[in-house]
Formats: structure tokens, C-alpha cells, sequence
């Protein structure tokens, strides 16, 4: 059978362009001209892959990308943004969820073609990695932002096996190491994108915390606590004129059972297994 495509666009000519280009690819498309159609046409006939347009009548593509993405039976599926929308700022202004891919208007059919694909292959990639659903946040390098994130978060883990302590563990390490990625990786530039990935398997919720700093040494952080010196920091941090503090990593550490910077020291990824039943 050939894989799907739904196509999410409220001007009909364009949605049926988007129709020939799939199908000269071989798909199989499907279409609708609203928002408010999508769940209903995803629950019908489980699209491999959904082309969305963002300017939508009745709600806009963000609104519906959060509703697929923040259920486990749909965010799987991936979701390519296509819009004519050409400012960088409405992708910045708040929390964006989840989409695989972002299209403008107007494009090629190869690089219509190369979005469909590479939402394709993360799918794949996951179905064979036997992952249960991912989502991913961008949001603008603000504590507000960040909050607004961690609640979408929260809201999600209730959903899952977590204990309430677990949650309340997640949610500070949340705000602890998206606080350092702002402050630090950042240095408080609200333009630059901070990337939080969700995952969920059969044993463990996983949380990756990435930004777009030049990293650092997390072997040579003398102004943070450390494990075997948990104050000793404080006057390093007197000596540079640093605020007080430092204690974010350690922590976060402690509230996670798996704790890991990448080589370049500008992702972190945080680990919380779910407690056996007993």
C-alpha cells in the first residue's frame, strides 16, 4: 500500500497542487481544508505524514501540531509546517511544539520532497528504536517560556507511569538546567532558540535540554558545586563577582537517574526511569 500524505491547507488550489506533487511521488494523498478536520481525518485514516498549513480560517497550524503532539496515539506522526509566512519572529514569539519540518512558501517539489522525507525517516527511525513518542519544544531564551514549556511537560507526564514525587523531581531539573542553557549557554539572549525533546519508552521518560551556546568543559565548571565539594565554589564565585549560586548541576544531578552533557557541553540530557510495579 502507498504511504499517505495529509494535506492541510485551506486555499484549494494550492492543497491540490500539493496533492499532484505527493502523488507524483507516490503517495497517496489525502485532503482537508481546516483545522478542525485534522483529528478527525488522522483518527480515519492514520496518515504516514501531514503537510500543514500554518494560516488556517478556524485554528491556526501551531494550535493543531500541539493537539497531535501532545497526545500518544498521534505524536509519531510526523508534521511538516508549510507556510508563506516569511518572518523568523512568529516561529520565536512563545513555546512551539513538535513539528518535524518548516516549508516556505513558495518551494521547489525537491524540497517539498526532502521535508516529506526526512519526516519520514525520523518516524522510521523511531518505530525501530521501539520509542513510544517524542515532541519537541522551541522556545525563546526567557524563564517565562521555559515555564510555559515545563507546564506542557507536567501535563503530559501525568499521563505516564511517573510517581508525583518523580514528576516533581523532572519538573525542577527542568527549570534548573533550561535556566543554566539561558543564563549561561545564552547569556539571557532571548532570540536564540532553546530546543527541549521529550521522549517517552516502556521504561524510562527521557529529556534533552540543548542550546546554541559555544558549550563548555562540564569536567571545569570551578564556579559550580561539585559532588566533592558542595560549597567550596562560593568564594570562587565571590572572586569573579558572580551572583550566588551554582548549585544547578548538582542538583539536577540528584534529581534524575541519569545525568550527561554532550562532548560539547551544550546539550544536556536528563533520564527518569519509572518505578517498577510492585
Amino acid at each position: 500500500m502507498p504511504r499517505t500524505v495529509l494535506i492541510v491547507d485551506d486555499e484549494r488550489d494550492t492543497n491540490d497542487i500539493l496533492a499532484s506533487l505527493v502523488r507524483a511521488r507516490d503517495f497517496e494523498p489525502i485532503q482537508v481544508y481546516s483545522g478542525e478536520r485534522v483529528l478527525a481525518a488522522v483518527a480515519e485514516r492514520r496518515p504516514d505524514v501531514i503537510l500543514l498549513d500554518l494560516m488556517l480560517p478556524d485554528m491556526d497550524g501551531f494550535a493543531v501540531c500541539d493537539k497531535l503532539k501532545r497526545h500518544r496515539e498521534t505524536n509519531l506522526i510526523p508534521v511538516v509546517m508549510v507556510t508563506a509566512l516569511h518572518d523568523d519572529d512568529h516561529r520565536l514569539s512563545g513555546v512551539r511544539v513538535g513539528a518535524n519540518g518548516y516549508l516556505r512558501k513558495p518551494f521547489s517539489p525537491a524540497e517539498l520532497y526532502a521535508a516529506i522525507d526526512s519526516a519520514l525517516k525520523w518516524h522510521d527511525e523511531h518505530q525501530t528504536r521501539g520509542t513510544q513518542g517524542e515532541i519537541n519544544f522551541d522556545i525563546r531564551s526567557e524563564l517565562t517560556y521555559l515555564q510555559q514549556a515545563q507546564d506542557m511537560l507536567a501535563d503530559m507526564f501525568a499521563h505516564t507511569p511517573l510517581t508525583e514525587r518523580q514528576v516533581k523531581d523532572l519538573k525542577q531539573a527542568i527549570m534548573e538546567m533550561g535556566g543554566n542553557a539561558i543564563e549561561w549557554g545564552h547569556n539571557k539572549n532571548a532570540e536564540l532558540v532553546l530546543r527541549i525533546t521529550y521522549r517517552i519508552d516502556a521504561e524510562k521518560i527521557t529529556l534533552i535540554i540543548e542550546d546554541q551556546g559555544p558549550g563548555f568543559d562540564p569536567g571545569n565548571i570551578p564556579h559550580a558545586a561539585s559532588d566533592e565539594d558542595p560549597i567550596g565554589h562560593i568564594e570562587i564565585r565571590n572572586e569573579m563577582g558572580k551572583r550566588e549560586g551554582g548549585f544547578g548541576i548538582m542538583l539536577a544531578k540528584g534529581l534524575v537517574d541519569e545525568f550527561h552533557y554532550n562532548k560539547k557541553g551544550n546539550e544536556v540530557t536528563l533520564i527518569k526511569r519509572f518505578i517498577p510495579a510492585s
